[in-house]
């Protein structure tokens, strides 16, 4: 499966775009919609700049390392709003921290619910609870259980 543009508008929502790198709220050079790795083999740094053309390639173009572990570790059939929001999430932390959560054991499971509940359960960065965070993984859990926003 591939993210639709309703799942992409999610994380264009949540990460936002900013042009100019930035450190994010654990110290992470961070530029475009949350991007944090090199930019044409340049490491993001202080006072590097990208176009608006760029920033959309990197996402259109770095959302395919998000879909891949989504595509490679669910053994059930999902729903297109189902995929969506958990390659929102993975863009959000990480391959790694999606393949070992109980979030994906318990949607291999089948059991819906509760893995939809464990959305909910990743909102902290550094050790602290992120109000922001909160708000995306209620709405990443929403869009998994099909309510539209």
């Amino acid at each position: 499966m591939k993210i639709s543009q309703n799942g992409l508008s999610l994380i264009k929502w949540f990460e936002g775009c900013r042009l100019t790198a930035y450190q994010d709220v654990v110290g992470i050079w961070t530029i475009g919609y949350g991007w944090t790795t090199a930019v044409d083999g340049d490491p993001i740094h202080e006072g590097m700049v990208i176009t608006q053309e760029k920033a959309d390639e990197l996402l259109r173009e770095g959302i395919k390392q998000y879909e891949a572990p989504v595509n490679q570790n669910i053994t059930i059939t999902l729903k297109q709003y189902q995929f969506d929001a958990l390659v929102a999430f993975t863009y959000n932390l990480g391959a790694k921290n999606f393949i070992n959560s109980t979030l994906l054991k318990k949607l291999n499971a089948g059991e819906m619910q509760a893995a939809a509940d464990e959305f909910l359960r990743w909102h902290k960065a550094g050790g602290e609870v992120l109000f922001g965070l909160i708000r995306r993984r209620a709405y990443e859990r929403d869009l998994f259980l099909g309510y539209k926003f």
